[in-house]
């Protein structure tokens, strides 16, 4: 019996999928279960399972878009496996047979023979020409001479010389890759954020002196309590979810003629994972206590960079924080996560000069900006969300942690 292998649907709206990788081979036996394909759909990598046992015929090549129901590969049900066959899942590497390179031999025009046959000064480079040559790092054999029996002159050496500094004996290769589904999507929302919004970014300075003073103070006994660590992003998403509280406009998003304003925080993380910039959500963070926050954070980058983040877990999401300051951004102006209005970027923390109490002292700060649709959310509203994040980070144990360190880090 040859059953026919369609394309499942990965999730809502989704209708086409690529073909990342096939993880088996034409006319190769595969298990009920065993994964046989690797598909990008525009939201995540997704994993083909192989619907029954049997021998595999691929009806699609890798990089082909294919539509959702579309059949990708037959599998001969009656064949039966092969004795000593591999274990399910470990796809073989292709053999190459590496064959002698051929030489070609190219054969000479006479005419040409009789051009290029002179006497010993042919391609040898006058004193001068030399030095310009050797100046510029440029072999005298791939000058032609236009002196007395093709002798290299000071001009050929000048005309040689590349100029406005453009490079010689370099590589100057290039590739083409496909972009990925998800990759082309990602710049799809990007370019479309760009355009359909009235994007707007205004910037703030924190002092993180606070939260350095407790995260070493209690980081140690967080980590030996919680088996998770104590990081920035508890803070920063706590800060959040006071400010959406206090300012709802930043936790809305419009549809059509209508503003819809939440009274959940779902707040999407952007991670940067194998297949690109992938943003899952913490849901109803507002619900979460620190070590809630960070196990959950934790959780979805490890699924992130393995791959295995689900469409589900990176749908929704009311307003998104993103952390470029673990690859050293001093200051960014984040692109809002459509439909969303509202995005905060974090960057890295330097020791800046401050002043505390009319004195100079030297600080950890970070510049954080919030990038906002101006469509819904003005002025006021921006400023103040900033600023209220901007006093919660500075004042945590007062206005995150409401007096008791021990209990908001469950000590």
């Amino acid at each position: 019996m040859i059953l026919e292998m369609k394309v499942p649907s990965p999730g809502e709206s989704i209708t086409e999928v690529e073909i990342a990788e096939w993880l088996v081979s034409d006319g190769d036996y595969v298990e009920k279960d065993q994964a046989i394909a690797e598909v990008d759909s525009d939201k995540a990598t997704l994993e083909l399972p192989a619907e029954e046992s049997g021998t595999i015929t691929l009806k699609a090549e890798e990089g082909d878009a294919v539509a959702v129901g579309q059949v990708v590969c037959l599998i001969d049900t009656s064949a039966k496996k092969p004795e000593g066959a591999a274990a399910p899942g470990a796809k073989e590497e292709a053999k190459v047979e590496e064959k002698p390179q051929e030489t070609e031999t190219v054969k000479t025009p006479v005419s040409e023979q009789a051009e290029t046959t002179s006497t010993y000064a042919t391609g040898t480079a006058s004193p001068a020409a030399r030095k310009i040559l050797e100046e510029k790092g440029i072999d005298p054999g791939t000058v032609k001479g236009s002196g007395r029996d093709g002798r290299i002159i000071k001009e050929d050496a000048l005309k040689a010389v590349p100029s406005m500094g453009t490079p010689t004996g370099g590589k100057r290769g290039e590739s083409r890759t496909k972009l990925s589904m998800l990759r082309r999507k990602v710049a799809e929302r990007l370019v479309s954020a760009k355009n359909e919004t009235a994007m707007l970014t205004t910037f703030n300075e924190v002092d993180m002196s606070p939260i350095f003073e407790l995260r070493k103070k209690y980081k140690e006994t967080f980590k030996e309590k919680h088996e998770v660590s104590l990081g920035f992003m508890s803070f920063f998403t706590k800060a959040v979810i006071r400010a959406l509280q206090l300012f709802p406009a930043v936790n809305s998003m419009i549809d059509g003629k209508e503003m819809i304003t939440y009274d959940f925080c779902d707040i999407s993380i952007a991670v940067s994972g194998p297949k690109g910039l992938m943003v899952p959500v913490i849901r109803n963070a507002e619900n979460l206590t620190f070590r809630g926050i960070e196990t959950e954070v934790k959780r979805l980058a490890i699924r992130a960079r393995d791959g295995q983040i689900t469409v589900d877990e990176m749908t929704g999401g009311t307003f998104t924080i993103s952390n470029g300051g673990v690859f050293g951004s001093m200051l960014s102006t984040p692109i809002i996560n459509p439909p969303q209005s509202g995005i905060l970027g974090m960057h890295n923390i330097v020791e800046r000069p401050v002043v505390k109490d009319g004195a100079v002292a030297i600080a950890p700060v970070m510049y954080v900006a919030l990038s906002y649709d101006h469509r819904i959310i003005d002025g006021r509203e921006s400023v103040g969300f900033l600023v209220a994040v901007k006093e919660a980070l500075e004042n945590p144990v007062e206005i995150l942690m409401d007096g008791n360190i021990e209990k908001a880090l469950e000590l």
